[in-house]
């Protein structure tokens, strides 16, 4: 392998250094001492061998998961990189385990290649630079760049520890819930009760529940009007078939998600290891690969049980993307609502609605395109108490509306609608264009309008989250400097807008602290002087259960 130290404009600096894969370790650790910020194609490919080696690296620059934002992004619309036709950097990253490979690059930055795939990693970074340097903003493009960068060590970490899951208590739970574990093919004693129950109430000894299809056919034999079996359409019918078969749902739901199968499967050691994929999601939140692990149902959260002598930190935002939107907009009646207090009972203070609930769900509309409804009564009030606020979505789904991009506030930028959402907008345009295809055209562009209108809020919280996790990443470190990632306060588990870290029970509060300054300094960051507060609910906690209680 090669290591290659280059300036921060890519130039090569020095005479490359060749080890072999077996000293790579010890060169990453030696050249860490210097804080190097190591630029590499993907670092699924490099990261893992070197954890396994109690090697940490502080810094990187993932070039995969930087090229897919510039090469989307308006503000380097114009860049050699975006204009360029399409290259393997604009695969999609497997975030699965590689292949031998030789080369390696750290930005000391030093550098790795990709000869098989034809991808110069070298290349790559310096079209990546001047992509940044040529934005208007370069510095808000380069903070999401090393944002996501860091997002990608902070997934790899949290797979290498792993999130503790105490399997014999998770089969307890489940035999709490369905029964005992039956034999391949049967169903639970618990769902064998419900399904007879199904049957009873319908007169049908063949219903079949686990097939929607034969289901809808079931119930409308028996009077029930339903055209699916979601569980919102089924709770508005009265009818003795009702309880038992959504009761029947929500446990074939915990059985397929995290039933026993889930646990021979993902649980190892006394760990649960998912597969955290950063930027899987458009607006640049994370998906996992497999496991479930955004989707953890608190049924089973009992199973997460922190080692002896160990705690969970638990943190949550409190109402992150309205106060995002409230950020971004600059709408300082609500950032007065949100001071010091729940932003929803704060909206409800200022007088602009009557009840919590109704601030929820207006601002949850505003922000999701909810026009009618109790959404759709509460929006007129809010606009007229947040101007900017409400003015900000609805100017980001009118750029959706009309076919254009939106961006975050650090520049992460919406797709464009396809072509045949475009292909139906001209067609409605045409003289002599039928009602029904001028129907399909405005619901389309109201669609696409909703999207961009929370592409906007939910991009940025996330952005906002993944500075948090960096943040608090580093500042956990420093608690214990001489130990290792699983040896002191490291994070295990991320959804969105919360986390959880694991740590030695005398660090509790220590880092209880550190997640709260970590919030803080997350919102300077990204807004600077903006007076928005963005405040976390901690708990500290033996078992992920009781963080909510």
């Amino acid at each position: 392998m090669t290591l290659t130290e280059l300036d921060e404009a890519g130039r090569l600096l020095g005479q490359p250094e060749t080890v072999s894969r077996d000293e790579l370790p010890h060169a990453v650790a030696r050249r860490e001492e210097q804080s190097p910020r190591w630029v590499w194609d993907d670092t699924r490919r490099w990261y893992p061998a070197l954890l396994e080696s109690e090697v940490e690296v502080e810094r990187c620059v993932d070039l995969r998961l930087c090229h897919t934002i510039l090469r989307n992004a308006a503000a380097s619309a114009e860049s050699e990189l975006a204009l360029a036709p399409p290259s393997s950097w604009d695969e999609p990253s497997s975030w699965a385990e590689h292949g031998e490979t030789d080369t390696l690059f750290d930005l000391g930055v030093q550098r790795g290649r990709d000869d098989a795939a034809g991808a110069d990693p070298v290349e790559e970074f310096r079209l990546q630079r001047a992509a940044v340097a040529g934005a208007a903003d370069p510095n808000r493009l380069s903070l999401l760049l090393a944002a996501e960068s860091a997002g990608s060590l902070i997934a790899i970490e949290m797979q290498f520890a792993g999130l503790p899951w105490n399997a014999s208590r998770h089969n307890e739970l489940l035999v709490e819930l369905l029964g005992q574990r039956p034999p391949l093919g049967q169903r639970p004693a618990r769902m064998h009760e419900l399904l007879l129950e199904i049957r009873a109430a319908i007169n049908d000894p063949a219903a079949n529940p686990d097939s929607p299809v034969e289901l809808v056919k079931s119930l409308r034999r028996a009077g029930v009007d339903v055209s699916s079996t979601n569980r919102w359409e089924l709770a508005r019918h009265e009818h003795p078939v009702i309880e038992p078969l959504l009761a029947y749902k929500k446990l074939s739901r915990l059985l397929t998600a995290n039933g026993w199968n889930w646990i021979d499967t993902w649980v190892e050691g006394g760990r649960f290891r998912p597969v955290y994929v950063p930027g899987g999601v458009v607006t640049g939140r994370w998906a996992a690969d497999g496991g479930g692990a955004l989707q953890l149902p608190h049924q089973v959260r009992g199973a997460v049980i922190a080692d002896p002598g160990w705690m969970f930190v638990v943190a949550d935002a409190a109402q992150l993307e309205p106060r995002i939107l409230t950020a971004m907009s600059g709408d300082r009646a609500m950032a007065v609502a949100g001071r010091d207090r729940d932003l929803y009972d704060g909206i409800v203070a200022s007088g602009a609605v009557d009840t919590r609930a109704h601030a929820k769900v207006g601002m949850l509309g505003a922000m999701y395109g909810g026009t009618t409804g109790e959404s759709g009564r509460m929006l007129p009030r809010l606009e007229r108490a947040y101007p900017d606020a409400i003015r900000f979505v609805e100017e980001a789904a009118r750029l959706g509306e009309s076919g254009a991009v939106v961006s975050t506030h650090l520049g992460r930028t919406s797709p464009r609608p396809s072509d045949e959402w475009r292909e139906l907008q001209d067609d409605a345009r045409q003289e002599g264009a039928s009602e029904a295809v001028q129907a399909r055209a405005k619901t389309a562009r109201r669609s696409w309008g909703r999207f961009t209108r929370n592409f906007v809020v939910q991009g940025t919280a996330a952005e906002w989250a993944l500075a948090w996790m960096a943040g608090l990443r580093r500042r956990l470190a420093l608690l214990d400097p001489e130990a290792t990632l699983r040896e002191r306060p490291h994070l295990v588990f991320f959804l969105h807008d919360e986390i959880v870290v694991h740590t030695p029970a005398a660090l509790a509060e220590a880092v209880a602290t550190e997640v709260r300054a970590a919030a803080e300094s997350a919102g300077r960051l990204l807004f600077g002087s903006v007076p928005v507060q963005f405040p976390v609910t901690v708990a500290v906690v033996d078992s992920y259960d009781k963080a909510k209680a």
